[in-house]
């Protein structure tokens, strides 16, 4: 696995790197479901958050993600990895900042709300109110 500079500084995510070698267990953690996918001399791109462990027959880089439209309006940000050659690659469907912003959105920070939104006497204010 080759360590290139713009990897390192493109990658995204809260971006480490970390080699894993010799005999034993080794827990990674990773958010939605995990994919396992064998490559046979292929090329991949995946959004650099999605990557949970490659083997080292992969070869690793960051790539643009296309033109300045696709960029800003994909939603997957400004970078792709990329991976190619033969070996084994691991991807989650929902890396942490995905979570994030899931939690974020479906809790009251943000949105709005006020603070007794779930008592009687909150609603009758508001109706009162006319809220």
């Amino acid at each position: 696995m080759p360590e290139r500079f713009g990897a390192g500084l493109f990658g995204g995510e809260g971006f480490i790197l970390q080699r894993l070698l010799g005999d034993g267990l080794a827990f990674v953690h990773s958010g939605g479901t995990v994919i396992e996918k064998e490559l046979k001399g292929e090329t991949i791109r995946v959004d650099t958050g999605c990557i949970v462990a490659f083997s080292p027959g992969l070869d690793y880089d960051i790539e643009m993600a296309g033109n300045l439209k696709s960029m800003f309006f994909g939603g997957e940000g400004l970078f792709l990895a990329t991976l190619k050659g033969t070996g084994r690659l691991y991807l989650q469907t929902l890396p942490f900042s995905r979570l994030a912003d899931r939690i974020i959105s479906a809790s009251k920070i943000g949105l709005g709300r006020q603070k007794d939104e779930g008592s009687v006497l909150g609603q009758l204010g508001k109706v009162l109110g006319g809220k």
